[in-house]
């Protein structure tokens, strides 16, 4: 399988990379700037978005296509400008992705283009799969509903296109996991906010297998949900990952410190919702952690 990743040196993308080459697969990643890159057995640099390079030339006989290209959404204060980078950085990347396809003479098979769970706004009440209705109307969501937009158009060119929503994704040395252990190594770890918001989770093998199976199942198209099955509320999930880390679990950090100290940015530790992989269930997906707690002991090595 011959596949193209834009953001294939990100978190995601990286793990990708890594399931697809030791697969013997042939992976191109759209870059930038291809200088410096480290040469590895099945993996070839591509540079992109620079206004001068052609990369269909390298890209004809693509059978899939994976967009996870964007700004960090959470490395930094939501300034306006800052706000502007992360939504610029989605469309440009998607509209560009998109017009590389239509150039191809043969097109790839599927565009698996980068999503968040964002779209369905925040609720500590309901419960959100994708065939729910419900679109929020904050800055991410609104963000997420013109980025799907932008994919969305390669279905016009004939390709399956899917819509991976990515929820929380937890890693051993990336995503959202080292920030949220910090606490809780320091013996000062509790619940965010009042600890009633969903944590709709998910282990980065699992993120990589649903990837890779929105790629290779044609019954999958639209949205996927790319989420554990079994979400918790943040105060129990501190209390799992206390457990697992033999930490206290005791210390509030009230919401008022921390849309002080976070801005607009707080809606990613004060606010959540209840998002169920219904999709990726009724096609039979193997999930590899469905529980928070042997996810955990996996990733910090209980």
């Amino acid at each position: 399988m011959k596949v193209a990743i834009t953001g294939g040196s990100g978190f995601v993308g990286s793990a990708l990379t890594d399931s697809l080459r030791d697969e013997g697969h042939e992976v191109i990643i759209l870059t930038r700037n291809s200088k410096g890159k480290t040469p590895r057995k099945g993996v070839t640099y591509v540079e992109w978005l620079n206004g001068h390079h052609t990369p269909e030339k390298a890209l004809e006989g693509l059978d899939a296509f994976v967009n996870l290209a964007g700004e960090p959404i959470n490395s930094g204060r939501w300034t306006s400008e800052r706000k502007q980078r992360i939504l610029n950085s989605r469309i440009d990347a998607t509209r560009e992705v998109v017009s590389i396809i239509s150039n191809l003479e043969k097109k790839p098979e599927v565009l698996v283009n980068a999503s968040a769970i964002g779209c369905y706004g925040t609720s500590k009440s309901r419960s959100f799969t994708e065939d729910s209705d419900n679109r929020g109307d904050d800055f991410l969501a609104r963000v997420v509903q013109q980025w799907e937009k932008e994919a969305g158009k390669a279905q016009a060119l004939g390709v399956r296109t899917v819509y991976c929503r990515f929820g929380l994704i937890l890693g051993k040395e990336d995503g959202a996991l080292p920030r949220l252990v910090i606490p809780y190594k320091l013996f000062a770890g509790g619940p965010l906010g009042d600890g009633m918001q969903w944590y709709s989770w998910v282990h980065i093998d699992d993120v990589v297998g649903m990837i890779r199976f929105a790629m290779e199942n044609e019954a999958i198209t639209g949205p996927l949900n790319v989420t554990a099955p079994e979400p918790k509320r943040m105060k129990d999930f501190g209390k799992t990952l206390a457990d697992v880390l033999g930490r206290p679990h005791w210390l509030p950090a009230p919401s008022v410190a921390l849309k002080l100290a976070l801005g607009e940015m707080s809606v990613l530790v004060l606010e959540g919702q209840c998002v169920l992989p219904l999709k990726a269930k009724e096609n039979g997906f193997p999930f590899k952690f469905s529980h928070a707690k042997e996810a955990l002991e996996n990733l910090l090595g209980s």
